[in-house]
């Protein structure tokens, strides 16, 4: 039968504007994609990111150029040679699986053979802003198990301080989205420890990364831009311990799932993370959390109104989306 591919812009306003190193975002504009098998539907969606060259138009244009190619009956196998790894391969690689899943009556987590979705404690961020809106942020939610501080370079230790203060119980994740130095690295790290951090996440530019090589710090370093597919795992071996998993980096969960394998066999440990989206582009990111170290899955959390039925945070352990609504045959 054949199948019919759609794809959309949505847009969700945020509740508060998301601050990091390279910007301010007031909405997430995302990528839907529905494929449709007689009365059957599939859903994924994506997030173009500019930090890639990623726009909505060409994100959209390069989904639309295999329409045809999906209606024949191109699967998952088939996608890897047909669009590269990244967002627009993420949409219709997560509305496939979520396609195939209702179609036999079961889940994706049964047919990848893993786990089904649970409760995971998944980061809740504090975004960039002076010290003391930062610790105020932070006082909000200091009972949550997790906190992720978004930094820079202009103070990074009076913000990592400021917060550590008004939240002194969670484990903390430290993100510099690319902004240090391995002078501004090799300075913080004394402290770093002091802070009780747990993981310091892509502190250097990744064309940049090679300085870390030898550098032996007091907390584990997660790549985060620096990785994107398996192929890239060989590279980041004497740099980083952790590697942050995205589907919208890897192209979906397809190719996420082989990640998480190798990254494993490889010594890495795992981080499950996402860009500002829906809960649409969590439910796939959540059958891999079980086995993750560090989760953060908070994007649907800025939004001012999610998709219904999707993920529900309760004081920082993030639930599944109802049955249904992605991936089961609910």
């Amino acid at each position: 039968m054949l199948r019919h591919l759609d794809a959309a812009h949505d847009r969700f306003g945020l509740s508060t504007p998301f601050r990091i190193s390279r910007g301010v975002k007031t909405a997430a504009d995302v990528v839907t994609v529905t494929i449709r098998q007689g009365e059957t539907a599939g859903r994924g969606e994506a997030v173009p990111y500019a930090r890639y060259g990623e726009t909505i138009d060409d994100t959209l244009a390069a989904i639309r150029a295999i329409a045809p190619r999906i209606a024949a009956g191109a699967t998952r196998a088939d996608l890897a040679a047909l669009l590269p790894a990244g967002a627009a391969r993420n949409a219709v690689d997560c509305a496939l699986w979520d396609l195939e899943a209702r179609l036999a009556g079961t889940s994706v987590a049964a047919l990848a053979g893993i786990a089904g979705p649970v409760a995971l404690p998944s980061a809740i961020t504090i975004g960039l802003d002076t010290p003391d809106a930062m610790a105020r942020a932070a006082a909000k939610v200091a009972h949550v198990p997790l906190l992720k501080i978004k930094v820079d370079r202009t103070d990074p230790a009076a913000q990592i301080a400021a917060v550590r203060a008004a939240a002194p119980a969670p484990r903390l994740i430290v993100d510099p989205n690319e902004s240090w130095t391995i002078e501004t690295l090799a300075a913080l790290a004394p402290y770093l420890s002091g802070w009780r951090i747990d993981l310091l996440e892509q502190p250097l530019p990744a064309g940049e990364d090679g300085a870390l090589a030898g550098f032996d710090g007091p907390v584990p370093v997660c790549a985060d831009e620096s990785l994107h597919t398996a192929a890239d795992l060989d590279a980041l071996a004497g740099r980083y311990d952790v590697v942050n998993i995205k589907l919208d980096k890897t192209g979906g969960l397809t190719e996420a799932l082989a990640l998480a394998n190798a990254a494993r066999a490889k010594g890495f440990g795992l981080m499950i993370g996402c860009m500002v989206c829906s809960s649409l582009g969590i439910a796939p990111a959540m059958l891999l959390g079980a086995e993750a170290a560090f989760v953060d899955l908070d994007g649907p959390l800025w939004l001012g109104e999610d998709r219904p039925g999707g993920v529900i945070d309760r004081n920082g352990m993030l639930s599944p989306p109802a049955p249904g609504f992605w991936g089961d045959a609910a």
